[in-house]
């Protein structure tokens, strides 16, 4: 079970497709990782993510974390999957 999850819209063509955004921290080798065919924008999205927890005064998990955009084989591209939104548990 995800710890949060959260839905995002991708641009394909002139449409908009759902994209959910699945957070998972768990035990495993400590790293942070994005799955589900995220673009080099999206990836580069993980010291953004980083930097606005330590600015909000907490301390990145040091655990596995996993964020999986679904479904998978859509591309997704540009930095707003995981720059702002609530999450939701």
């Amino acid at each position: 079970m995800p710890l949060a999850k959260v839905r995002s819209c991708a641009v394909v063509g002139l449409d908009g497709e759902l994209v959910e955004v699945e957070v998972d921290v768990a035990r495993g080798q400590v790293g942070f990782f994005i799955v589900g065919l995220p673009d080099a924008a999206v990836r580069e999205a993980q010291e953004r993510v980083r930097s606005a927890i330590k600015n909000s005064g907490l301390q990145f998990p040091q655990r596995r974390v996993v964020v999986n955009l679904a479904p998978a084989d859509i591309r997704k591209e540009g930095p707003a999957y995981l720059s702002g939104g609530h999450l939701r548990s």
